[in-house]
């Protein structure tokens, strides 16, 4: 079974919430108030997503955390990447790993690259909007 970190899984309850719930500025406070997520999990979440650049961070007292773009622009892949890394099901491709001591007789060694890839443009394909409206890609 594929499945996402909670961490990714508590991404997604964010941004939704800040598509949802307002055009305004959000504080890691107010996220984590409306949500029930734990303070120091919404920090630390929202600082990773603005490295990414899918929020943007503001400063002072009207500052606060704002979509970077559009809900129908930010990816699926783009937002998992940002929490949990490269999108790759399994750890000897996606370079994140120790060379695997079964690597020189390994006979699925490639075999798996362009399992990634499709997974990848997949997750690529479905967008932040598409979670919310639960439209179909």
């Amino acid at each position: 079974m594929l499945k996402l970190s909670k961490l990714a899984d508590y991404s997604f309850i964010l941004l939704i919430q800040m598509v949802t719930g307002s055009d305004k500025s959000w504080s890691a406070a107010e996220l984590a108030s409306t949500t029930a997520l734990p303070p120091p999990t919404v920090a630390k979440l929202m600082k990773l997503l603005s490295k990414s650049n899918i929020v943007t961070a503001q400063r002072g007292a009207t500052g606060g955390y704002r979509l970077a773009n559009q809900p129908t622009a930010i990816t699926v892949a783009s937002i998992i990447e940002a929490i949990d890394g490269p999108i790759a099901l399994t750890g000897c491709v996606n370079k994140r790993e120790p060379v695997c001591a079964a690597q020189s007789f390994c006979v699925m060694r490639g075999g798996w690259d362009k399992i990634n890839r499709v997974t990848r443009q997949a997750l690529e394909s479905v967008f932040l909007s598409d979670l919310i409206n639960g439209t179909q890609p």
